[in-house]
Formats: C-alpha cells, sequence, structure tokens
C-alpha cells in the first residue's frame, strides 16, 4: 500500500520559512518524479514544484519561483519542500505527490499518489 505522509506544516508569520516533509512508504521513489501541491481555501488544488527521479531537474509554479525549494533523498524515500519569504498567499494545505515517470525532463506532472496534505497557515 502506498503511503504519502507529509509534515512540517504550522502557522508561521510572513516572511518565515518552514520544511516540509514527505515521507513515503509502499513505493521507491527513487523511479518516481516527486512534487507539491497546495489548496487554498476556495480555490483548485495548484501545482508548487516538482522534481525528476533523480533530483536532476526542478520546476516550480511562477509564484514559488526563487522562495520555494523542493529536493529529494532516494536513499531515505523522503521529498522536501523548503518554503521562504512566506506570505498569507501561500496559506494552504501542502499536498505531497508522486508520478511513476522515470525521466528527466518532466513537462507535466500529474500524479498517480497523492498524501493527505499539511496544513500552513501564514500570518500577516
Amino acid at each position: 500500500q502506498v503511503q504519502l505522509v507529509e509534515s512540517g506544516g504550522g502557522l508561521v508569520q510572513a516572511g518565515g520559512s518552514l520544511r516540509l516533509t514527505c515521507a513515503a512508504s509502499g513505493l521507491a521513489i527513487s523511479r518516481y518524479a516527486m512534487g507539491w501541491f497546495r489548496q487554498a481555501p476556495g480555490k483548485e488544488r495548484e501545482f508548487v514544484a516538482s522534481i525528476t527521479y533523480s533530483g536532476s531537474n526542478t520546476y516550480y509554479a511562477e509564484s514559488v519561483k526563487g522562495r520555494f525549494t523542493v529536493s529529494r533523498d532516494n536513499d531515505k524515500n523522503m521529498v522536501y519542500l523548503h518554503s521562504n519569504s512566506l506570505n498569507p498567499e501561500d496559506t494552504a494545505v501542502y499536498y505531497c505527490a508522486a508520478e511513476n515517470y522515470y525521466s528527466e525532463v518532466l513537462l507535466n506532472f500529474e500524479p498517480d499518489y497523492w498524501g493527505l496534505g499539511t496544513q500552513v497557515t501564514v500570518s500577516s
């Protein structure tokens, strides 16, 4: 059974930082593209960041480019999202996701598996 479990969310002041962690079980992420989505209240879920199976290439939404960094540790089966300079518009539930995709080019991230999410709240 595949499980993606997010942690590290919480309440942070504007300008602050958080590191979200995704622990995967039931699959070896070394053969998966991994990434993060988020969903704010009243809005649709949106892409945040993705990373290819080896970690060589990363992709970001324009709204987080330069502030967020996605990384992975295939040996630990973990994925991370480092978020800096947070602002209230970043408030959302953040979801870890995995796509069975073994390529260094990831133009469209279309996950096969999802986590349950972790809440990030940024106060002004």
